[in-house]
């Protein structure tokens, strides 16, 4: 009976949070109270529900005040304009090269990734690189394949959203999460080089090159909304650059918390850049919504994953999954994991994948031998695909400003990231992250 409650818990919560009947905060922090009280009045278990959830809420703390402040952060520094000569210098790379446009917009993607918001990116991305390929003439549905899937690399970090998700349902220390995630990012990076490096010289053939004339690319590469250069710094660029270095070289180290890093690189960007109390409230106050959000779901995820394992419903979840599960396919418990990642993170949304099914899948992998981080891994090899879903908001973004057709962008995004999977998968595998084998 307890694993039917377990069960049910999982359905109704994914049915929750798919029919958007309920946020994934008030969901995470509810469903679960109310099987918990109804599982206890039938003597299912007998503890208590509130000392559970605080247990929970204890491991996912640290995680989610990391989140919070790392948005802060990074969208400190998008606010003072330290990605501002990136995109600038990809504009005046690319000029009027078809080839070039294309290398440059992923750059461009990656670099302003480092915030870990997608509606950021879509944002400034198809700012700065939609009048280019309007121009040039060329196809908008290839600046939303590049840029949706370039993104999708950078997404991966412990900020990004569903690399949080994995730390917090697993309890993963972050820096070590980090460290395994370098390779990977690193070579999907070069991967989406290489597909920009194909689709440009498709374009590069098709139209020619371009040449602008100066004037062209000082007005790309100019700001005009009066809001936005008051908030710029550019005079303070190079130490906001050697504040986000540091930030990113401590996080790789791991001698700091990262909660810690990112607490202290706020406070040092408000003061740095904006000296005056009420320009710090008004940055605050503007990006805070962004990171409370992220941070209030991972607090509620607390409440779920610690009456999962205090009533004991995940360990009785783990145990059907173990019996149903063919033998022979428990040493391959990491490949199920990721071929599962990748249906189980289009179909359903992060929330309903990470914090209902993974901890399913994560201890029925534990008793076939794999650690929790290999299985976190693991899980996050189907975000290649994760991005062309349609339970992603901040791609309506995207193709609103690109104006490109779902469909089309699905089918012609999903050939490319059949290969991104491909190379997640041979890099978790030789870098000994995800064992082909236990």
């Amino acid at each position: 009976m307890v694993t039917f409650m377990a069960y049910a818990l999982i359905v109704v919560f994914m049915i929750l949070i798919m029919t958007k009947k309920l946020s994934p905060f008030v969901a995470l922090a509810s469903v679960p109270l109310l099987f918990g009280i109804v599982g206890q009045l039938m003597g299912l278990w007998n503890i208590d529900l509130g000392k559970a959830a605080f247990e929970g809420l204890k491991k996912t703390g640290p995680t989610a005040i990391m989140l919070l402040f790392a948005v802060l952060f990074f969208t400190l520094m998008i606010d003072a304009g330290l990605f501002d000569p990136l995109s600038n210098a990809m504009i005046k790379y690319a000029k009027g090269d078809p080839l070039k446009v294309m290398l440059a917009t992923v750059f461009l993607s990656a670099g302003v990734s480092l915030n870990g918001d997608g509606t950021t990116t879509m944002i400034i991305v198809c700012s700065a690189f939609v009048p280019i390929y309007k121009k040039l003439h060329m196809k908008m549905l290839d600046l939303a394949v590049l840029t949706i899937l370039s993104h999708s690399v950078l997404n991966l970090l412990p900020w990004g959203g569903p690399t949080a998700r994995v730390i917090t349902v697993l309890n993963l220390n972050e820096s070590e999460v980090l460290r395994g995630l370098v390779p990977i990012i690193i070579f999907g990076t070069i991967y989406m080089i290489g597909v920009a490096y194909i689709m440009g010289r498709s374009e590069r053939k098709r139209l020619g090159v371009t040449h602008f004339t100066d004037e062209q690319i000082q007005e790309m590469t100019t700001i005009s909304d009066p809001e936005l250069l008051a908030i710029r710094q550019p005079k303070k660029l190079f130490i906001n650059f050697v504040l986000t270095a540091a930030v990113i070289v401590l996080l790789i180290w791991g001698i700091v918390p990262s909660a810690i890093i990112f607490i202290v690189a706020t406070a040092l960007g408000l003061m740095i850049n904006y000296p005056k109390l009420s320009d710090q409230r008004a940055r605050i106050e503007a990006n805070l919504p962004d990171g409370g959000q992220v941070a209030m779901v991972v607090i509620a995820a607390g409440i779920f994953m610690g009456i999962l394992a205090g009533t004991g419903m995940d360990k009785a979840i783990a145990t059907s999954l173990s019996s149903v599960i063919p033998a022979s396919w428990g040493s391959y418990w990491g490949l199920v994991v990721a071929f599962l990642s990748a249906p189980g993170t289009f179909f359903l949304s992060n929330d309903a994948f990470y914090y209902g099914v993974l901890p399913v899948l994560a201890e029925a992998g534990v008793n076939y031998g794999f650690t929790p981080l290999q299985l976190g891994f693991a899980s996050l090899i189907g975000q290649a695909f994760h991005l062309l879903s349609p339970l992603v908001p901040f791609i309506y973004v995207l193709l609103r400003l690109t104006d490109v057709d779902m469909g089309q962008w699905q089918k012609k995004s999903a050939l490319w990231a059949i290969g991104l999977f491909i190379v997640y998968l041979v890099v978790a595998v030789l870098f000994g992250l995800m064992p082909f084998k236990v």
